[in-house]
């Protein structure tokens, strides 16, 4: 159900994230809310000094005093050096939100814990990753590629360790690696295929709180 909140809010959402490469993500995906099933929002992001630690960690202070400007709030961030590798994504995500719901949110805030990182989230079965990460061969080439690395075992749906795959596609293609990489694919990579847990949460909250 939609909460129903004051018009005193001078934004929709603000969204804390770890560095400027999920800042770029978050940024590209939210171009397309008719994609994700929302109205238009008026969102911020910003980013923890802290990184992965210091959103888990401190991510609710920092949020704190945008309780009464910000209708909702997210704490986004990696599993993998966050300071809590082996605990489950979903434990991680719990402990955030009961520190925000103490910070005065209630329960206009959410924690999205990508496991093990961002790149998750970018090895859909969408021809635009392969563009966007610079392979002008197609997908199905750069598929090959990488399972003739080790990197990608038959039959998973993505590679064994998102992160180094997506490093050495951009290094094989000489692509300079940046945050505006990570802009283009959440502008151009198809939601509906990306099953990733966490993004699935993403999604299914946005709509909650900003459904059409």
């Amino acid at each position: 159900m939609r909460v129903t909140v004051p018009d005193t809010y001078h934004y929709d959402l603000a969204i804390l994230v770890p560095d400027k490469n999920m800042e770029a993500a978050v940024k590209g995906i939210l171009t397309r809310p008719q994609a994700l099933g929302i109205d238009p929002i008026d969102f911020r992001v910003y980013i923890h000094i802290g990184r992965d630690p210091g959103c888990y960690r401190h991510g609710h202070e920092f949020l704190r005093p945008m309780a009464g400007s910000h209708r909702h709030a997210l704490i986004m961030l990696d599993r993998m050096g966050c300071g809590q590798d082996a605990m489950e994504r979903r434990d991680i995500e719990n402990e955030i939100e009961n520190n925000l719901v103490r910070s005065g949110w209630e329960d206009r805030a959410a924690a999205i814990v990508i496991d093990p990182e961002l790149e998750a989230w970018v090895w859909s079965r969408s021809p635009a990753v392969a563009a966007c990460l610079g392979w002008v061969s197609g997908s199905s080439e750069m598929r090959r590629w990488l399972a003739g690395k080790g990197l990608w075992a038959e039959h998973a749906l993505k590679p064994n360790d998102p992160k180094l795959a997506v490093e050495q596609v951009m290094y094989h293609v000489r692509k300079r690696r940046s945050s505006a990489v990570y802009e283009q694919l959440g502008q151009k990579v198809s939601f509906q295929r990306c099953m990733d847990p966490a993004f699935q949460k993403f999604k299914k909250t946005l709509q909650e709180w900003f459904g059409r």
